[in-house]
């Protein structure tokens, strides 16, 4: 509630950035307008300006309109094709980061903070106008003492306590969402926040950045075509990073077109195997290798540049994906569907059959047509939408390579329209699955599978004892499906009345056996041994069992 009140002006721009845009209904489900007490005009406005705008333009102007946080959010959420439908995914693409410059004197003041030296001390020369200027972060050329060119990027002064306040404000407002809305619980938009604020944080920490790009450059330590920039980490800390200066020609560059110095179809070809030798072999690979961030250097070399988005494949994601070529090159409906379960969250509710036609459609759509025709792009997108339609929820670090292999297609057709991505990745994906079914690699999994079971097995002793200590506190908890609970109340019900049944007949038997042993006994004259008990009671208890087997039978729950 403290940082509430403390942030309580920041609620109230997001609330009539809502409003602006056509989104006044979410200030109202959240119940925004009573805690920030937001006058009604902010809603009652001309509408006419909106409707002319998509759902998904208007997101963008949301966006961009509040910030640095939100368009950072934005660009992440454009990667995930799972969550958010295409047309959103293309308006988030357009979320432009370009802001003004930071003063010169502002820069002076961080880099002497954070480097403890005056830049005179640090650089030999210093280019006070900046290469390129982002709501995070600028970049600037200098040279050090020591001769060598460098690129210092130098973050905002207060960005990290901005987009902390922002964090902070997001994910009470997921809170409330999840709280008081369908949509807000059915898409689960804490967790989505979540990981988003995860991934920002990474970007802000320039020295991740730097370790990044320099385990990406080991991947590339005997391939002379592609280049990584040195980190300078004596001269780097979490908010400014000192990188080598390179010189060359943007991928998004007409020169690149103009030169004849540079080939094309090379450059092309270079790109995509860099790119599949990250996302397929090593694991680890840059997450945004859009144009401007991919230099081409003389002699046809690929720099990268921008390493704050990383993405991961760990080896069971890898598992999955072979799983998926697999299935996809055998036309196997039931494989698509296990790898699809293997790397995404499938909602219980999910329906299987109608999952099944959707992969089957999707299967005919390639059926037969050539691999050099196939679009990897389109192909990925597909699958996503699939998951999209069903709520299977795809880990970020997949989609991210989904985004970044869209990415990488769209550059190669750009410079090589001949080039046939699928081509280029098929001993890639031939490695991958060798790794896959290699006998290290089975033994491997075996062994470790066998430590897990004996590990359950010996832990079974203790878990059992937990369990049988919960049944006798009777704090045992069931929790049944609606499928199931009208099928084991009347199985409950059966087994009532059997039990009914057996209690009744048990205690007929007791009292015809008692009233016997009785009349056995009783040899001398008695006004009671006189009486017919034994016909009466008799008498009464077959008319009452009667009963009972008829109220049974009759349910047709025996």
């Amino acid at each position: 509630m403290g940082r509430r009140i403390r942030h309580i002006q920041r609620y109230r721009d997001i609330g009539k950035a809502f409003a602006r845009n056509g989104f006044g209904f979410i200030v109202k489900e959240l119940g925004l307008m009573e805690m920030l007490n937001l006058p009604k005009r902010f809603f009652i406005r001309d509408t006419s300006e909106i409707q002319t705008k998509t759902t998904g333009e208007r997101i963008r102007y949301f966006l961009e309109e509040l910030g640095p946080t939100f368009i950072k959010m934005g660009q992440l959420a454009s990667t995930r094709p799972d969550i958010f439908p295409p047309e959103i995914i293309e308006e988030l693409e357009k979320l432009q980061d370009q802001v003004r410059p930071l003063p010169y004197e502002d820069v002076r003041q961080v880099i002497e903070e954070e480097l403890d030296a005056s830049i005179s001390e640090i650089f030999q020369s210093f280019d006070e106008d900046p290469l390129a200027s982002a709501s995070i972060g600028q970049v600037h050329s200098a040279q050090l003492h020591s001769g060598e060119q460098v690129a210092v990027k130098i973050q905002r002064p207060f960005i990290k306590e901005l987009v902390k306040t922002d964090l902070e404000i997001l994910q009470h407002l997921a809170i409330l969402a999840e709280s008081r809305t369908d949509w807000g619980a059915k898409y689960e938009i804490r967790k989505i926040i979540d990981e988003f604020s995860k991934s920002l944080k990474n970007e802000l920490d320039y020295l991740n950045e730097g370790r990044n790009a320099e385990k990406i450059a080991n991947q590339f330590e005997n391939i002379d075509h592609i280049y990584i920039p040195q980190i300078y980490w004596e001269y780097s800390t979490d908010q400014v990073l000192t990188m080598e200066f390179i010189k060359g020609v943007k991928l998004n560059n007409k020169l690149l077109t103009l030169e004849k110095a540079f080939d094309r179809k090379i450059i092309a070809e270079r790109f995509v195997h860099a790119i599949l030798h990250q996302v397929l072999l090593e694991g680890f690979f840059h997450g945004d290798p859009h144009p401007g961030n991919i230099f081409v250097l003389p002699g046809n070399v690929i720099a990268f540049m921008d390493f704050g988005l990383i993405g991961r494949i760990t080896p069971q994601m890898k598992d999955s994906i072979a799983s998926l070529i697999i299935a996809m090159m055998s036309k196997n409906t039931d494989g698509l569907i296990r790898a699809i379960t293997q790397m995404g969250v499938v909602p219980d509710e999910v329906n299987m059959e109608l999952l099944r036609t959707d992969l089957d459609n999707l299967r005919e759509k390639y059926y037969d047509i050539p691999l050099s025709r196939v679009s990897i792009g389109e192909a990925v997108n597909d699958l996503f939408s699939v998951a999209l339609e069903h709520d299977i929820r795809i880990p970020a670090d997949l989609t991210l390579l989904g985004k970044t292999l869209l990415t990488a297609e769209g550059i190669a057709e750009s410079l090589d329209p001949d080039l046939s991505i699928i081509h280029i990745a098929e001993p890639f994906g031939k490695e991958l699955l060798r790794q896959k079914y290699h006998p290290k690699r089975i033994a491997e999994n075996f062994w470790k599978n066998s430590l897990e079971y004996g590990e359950m097995l010996s832990d079974l002793p203790r878990r059992l004892h937990e369990l049988t200590s919960i049944m006798k506190k009777g704090k045992l908890r069931m929790e049944l499906t609606a499928p199931e609970l009208d099928r084991v109340l009347n199985k409950l019900d059966h087994i009532s009345n059997r039990l009914s049944f057996s209690i009744v007949m048990l205690a007929f038997s007791l009292i015809m056996t008692g009233l016997i042993i009785g009349s056995s006994l009783g040899r001398q004259t008695s006004i009671i041994w006189d009486f017919p008990a034994i016909e009466i009671g008799f008498g009464v208890a077959f008319l009452m069992l009667g009963w009972l087997f008829y109220a049974i039978f009759k349910s047709g729950r025996f």
